[in-house]
């Protein structure tokens, strides 16, 4: 564990212009810890590979370590942890991607069993649709103790989050802003929630605010810190798009819901799977393609199988994620409304169907 002194030097030698998270790491890994770095002389960093005297001069002359003490105070204050890529419980899936982060800031608890985490992302403006198959698949996971990790924005990835919170599963969120700016401001009870159980990670330094140009970076930890990226819903030209773009570019696995045709939120996923993306009609998609690396258990996979009665398998394959009134469901069944109701509610119960409004129902409730 770094004190205080230490991490000021992490943070300062940051703040060098022209340091980068790869350069960053080679110097570290040139002269043993940042505060060797600034112990080096000047030709002694420019004759580190892609230093350079310009950058050599900067890191002796140009850190602000008055920058990174107002940081140190912040991470104090607040009492988030500082995790560097040195540091054991550093995440490994993110470790092995070309740009990881040197440093995160952390609130909560990284486990080893994160290694087993799915992203799930998609549009902030989701649709019932979108709602309901990014809930179904974050709670069939976290139920095989897979770690859902999306970014905390509105739509699709506070549904995630929230189904894996749940199930009693563990999720992380990265942010696109300084741990200390939860953005968007809504969803601060959302993250307290995840820090109690899963974690809230940055790279960013505290009081980043949350600017466009950050969500960028954010994204590819996303995928980092992955096996894979679940689209769920996305425009043509979106942020769970450039995710998924990373995640191919990081040699993750992408995932892709197909939706309606004529839905603009759904041109996205489809042009994914036009090139190449797993279309994903069910979980059991995803677990089968990354079967080899989660090495889920026979027990693990048996949790998901509920045992239904006839009836009950009747009307469940009569349902869709298009709302359905019971006497529609009732005739389709050949059974009473009576008994549709008695099955429906058997069927909720295993959280299988969500009635709505006006004794409307749907599969795999939202």
């Amino acid at each position: 564990m770094l004190d205080f002194a230490e991490i000021k030097r992490w943070i300062a030698l940051w703040t060098v212009e022209g340091i980068g998270p790869r350069r960053f790491v080679s110097l570290v890994e040139h002269f043993g810890s940042p505060g060797n770095v600034f112990s080096a002389s000047e030709e002694e960093l420019s004759r580190v590979p892609d230093v350079g005297r310009k950058l050599a001069s900067n890191i002796k002359k140009n850190a602000d370590f008055r920058l990174a003490e107002k940081q140190v105070s912040l991470l104090e204050k607040n009492r988030f942890f500082f995790l560097t890529y040195k540091d054991s419980n550093y995440p490994e899936n993110l470790k092995s991607i070309f740009d990881f982060p040197p440093f995160l800031f952390v609130r909560g608890q990284i486990k080893k069993e994160d290694k087993k985490a799915i992203a799930i992302v998609g549009t902030r403006l989701a649709t019932h649709y979108g709602k309901t198959i990014a809930k179904s698949i974050a709670r069939e996971l976290s139920q095989m103790k897979v770690t859902v990790v999306s970014g905390l924005a509105r739509g699709i990835d506070s549904v995630g989050h929230r189904a894996a919170l749940e199930t009693g599963g563990r999720t992380i969120a990265v942010f696109g802003s300084g741990l200390d700016l939860v953005y968007p401001r809504e969803h601060r009870g959302l993250a307290e929630k995840i820090s109690e159980s899963g974690a809230l990670i940055s790279e960013f330094l505290l009081g980043t605010r949350p600017l466009a140009e950050n969500f960028p970076k954010r994204n590819r930890l996303i995928s980092g810190l992955c096996l894979g990226v679940v689209v769920v819903e996305a425009p043509k030209r979106s942020g769970a798009l450039l995710t998924a773009k990373y995640a191919l570019d990081q040699g993750r696995e992408v995932f892709a819901v197909p939706g309606n045709i004529g839905s603009r939120k759904s041109e996205g996923t489809n042009w994914l799977i036009k090139q190449g993306a797993v279309l994903v009609s069910s979980v059991e998609d995803i677990l089968s393609e990354l079967e080899g690396v989660l090495k889920l258990s026979p027990e693990k996979k048996e949790e998901k199988k509920l045992k239904l009665s006839s009836d009950e398998k009747k009307i469940y394959y009569l349902l869709s994620l298009e709302p359905s009134h019971v006497d529609r469901i009732a005739t389709q069944g050949n059974l009473s409304t009576a008994k549709t109701l008695t099955v429906l509610l058997s069927l909720e119960l295993k959280g299988l169907v969500k009635q709505l409004s006006g004794k409307m129902f749907v599969k795999n409730g939202s």
